[in-house]
């Protein structure tokens, strides 16, 4: 046993604790003819000992401004003694796509996140590059630290406010009126951390109840000073300030339906607790790992070095990696390790009949297979026994497990369905609707691309299960 204060290297843990990251920009490049840009913040991370960049996240767009204060922040484990490299690309969207390589580019900034944290106030400035010839602006990074207290900035807060006899600002017509709160800094400044939709043409506005983290609003500290701004919106973005009121959490938790000030009036207000996966485990929540594997034609014969099914002597196929890598750490959490397998977009034995939901051991009756060597197993005899065809449809094998999850949704039971595919969903309205019956259920649905292909469809349905 080591003296006490001696130092023991092998079981020291790397210190770390999380930031958030408040993003904003000023004078944008304007690529719009006939308005303003609308812009979106993308970040990319750079891995340790890695020159490789990864998208981290995206801010939200903000229509028609060159001056964005972004309300979706990034949070980021920050480790003292390691450089994290953080990219920031900004671009002007213009079309529906997923990828930001089809919008257009607005500049970017290479920034350490060491340098925000160790920033005067821990506000950082940098100027936006990469636009040849153009000044692209500024890029403005707030980095605060997020409390540990984990009872109140786990907690998520509802409420609903109402105003009566706003100043009219529209001159055909009412005001537009919306609310931004912000919460106040240390050094006196505020920072965005919500919006309400816009009501149309009314002095009398009731807005939708919405939901905010304790932790965005105050980070814990009940009595930070909270500030509501009421404008009266305006299509070009030059938004009308009607007026302003300072409040706290525990002003708005203390008054609940009594809270009227500068004639905006809090309706309702109720904080439930929100559990992190860990509280669910602890619970005693099981995990239920389904897997599901394209075999459409579009794979390449799996007999072919170019097949993404082709398996070599010395190296697993794309699917196989895939497979490995994603269930290799869910497995850990599912207590009986038996996994049911599918395969889909395959002409199979005895008839040569389409399928879109076989099972990889051949057992309609029970298609478990143990471990994720029983799945690879399975996925290996199936590539032997069944023909690749087509179409790629998602939606039977989602509903399938959506119909098991039905079946206990007491909090008990958890179902997990990883999907693999190679390319572009055919029966795309079918599973939108699928995903959303599948959102009000105990599960979630993980898609892994393998191959060249963009998978623009895939990234859309992340918008289906918005608030999943």
């Amino acid at each position: 046993m080591a003296a006490p204060g001696a130092l023991e290297p092998a079981t020291g843990s790397v210190p770390g604790t999380k930031v958030e990251l408040t993003v904003s920009c000023r004078n944008l490049l304007d690529m719009d003819t006939f308005s303003k840009s609308d812009p979106v913040v993308v970040l990319f991370v750079q891995g340790s000992g890695s020159s490789e960049w990864k998208e981290f996240g995206r801010t939200e767009v903000i229509d028609n401004t060159l001056n964005p204060d972004f309300v979706r922040k990034f949070v980021l484990d920050y480790y003292f003694e390691e450089k994290q490299n953080l990219r920031f690309d900004v671009y002007n969207v213009d079309s529906k796509s997923c990828s930001a390589l089809k919008q257009d580019f607005l500049g970017q900034a290479f920034v350490a996140l060491g340098e925000v944290i160790g920033a005067q106030r821990g506000r950082l400035e940098r100027p936006l590059t990469g636009v040849p010839g153009k000044r692209c602006g500024t890029i403005l990074l707030l980095a605060e630290e997020l409390s540990n207290c984990r009872v109140s900035v786990l907690d998520i807060i509802t409420m609903q406010l109402c105003a009566n006899k706003l100043d009219k600002k529209d001159f055909f017509g009412k005001s537009d009126p919306f609310l931004v709160f912000y919460r106040s800094n240390e050094d006196g400044t505020f920072t965005i951390c919500h919006k309400t939709e816009v009501v149309k043409n009314t002095l009398n506005p009731v807005w939708q109840p919405f939901t905010i983290p304790v932790r965005a609003l105050c980070n814990g500290d009940y009595d930070r000073t909270v500030k509501i701004d009421v404008y009266d919106w305006d299509r070009d973005g030059s938004h009308d300030f009607i007026g302003e009121f300072a409040t706290s959490y525990r002003e708005l938790s203390r008054a609940q339906s009594q809270f009227t000030v500068y004639e905006v009036t809090l309706l309702s207000f109720s904080v439930e607790s929100e559990f992190t996966f860990v509280d669910y485990i602890r619970g005693g929540t099981q995990l239920n790992f389904t897997v599901a594997i394209d075999f459409t034609a579009s794979n390449g014969l799996p007999s072919q070095p170019t097949s993404l099914h082709y398996v070599s002597p010395y190296q697993l196929s794309a699917y196989a990696l895939a497979l490995k890598a994603v269930g290799e750490v869910i497995q850990d959490y599912d207590s009986d390790k038996l996994f049911p397998a599918y395969g889909f977009g395959a002409k199979v034995p005895p008839d040569g009949k389409i399928s879109h939901q076989f099972p990889l051991n051949n057992n309609a009756e029970n298609p478990s297979c143990c471990g994720i060597e029983g799945v690879l197993e399975s996925y290996l005899q199936s590539l032997r026994t069944v023909q690749l065809y087509g179409p790629t449809n998602f939606a039977p094998v989602i509903n399938q497990v959506a119909g098991t999850a039905a079946q206990v949704t007491d909090g008990s039971q958890y179902h997990v369905l990883l999907i693999i595919t190679d390319g572009v969903i055919s029966d795309m309205l079918q599973t939108k609707e699928a995903i959303v019956t599948a959102s009000a259920l105990p599960m979630s649905i993980i898609i892994v691309g393998v191959g060249p292909a963009e998978f623009e469809g895939e990234l859309g349905l992340g918008d289906t299960m918005e608030g999943k």
